[in-house]
């Protein structure tokens, strides 16, 4: 989650763009950067600069990051059910619906 979160920020360089994309709010999505900072004991993005921008170390973090999203994309579609194969049936008899007016099946007619 962390880092499908960087990466839209990454790609967006714009904080409130990429917290609209993953529909979260704004602050959480800066708190998570802030988490990620704080774990790898440095900045990946530049905070004095006058727009957003990656930090050398955000740069390659943001292609190892993509190339990791990559991967666990391509092993949930391989892991996925295939389309297509044999059609199940239901097992047992079943209920037909009732149809008001139609004689019951392997039933007498109740007389009044």
């Amino acid at each position: 989650m962390q880092l499908r979160r960087f990466v839209a920020a990454a790609r967006h360089l714009h904080f409130a763009h990429a917290a609209r994309e993953l529909g979260i709010p704004r602050p959480t999505l800066l708190a998570t950067i802030r988490e990620m900072e704080a774990e790898l004991g440095t900045e990946l993005f530049d905070s004095s600069a006058p727009t957003t921008q990656l930090t050398p170390a955000g740069a390659e973090l943001l292609v190892d990051a993509e190339r990791r999203l990559q991967k666990s994309a391509d092993a949930a579609a391989a892991s996925a059910a295939k389309p297509g194969g044999k059609a199940k049936a239901s097992k047992g008899k079943g209920r037909a619906p009732a149809v008001k007016g139609e004689r019951k099946a392997g039933r007498p007619r109740q007389g009044r």
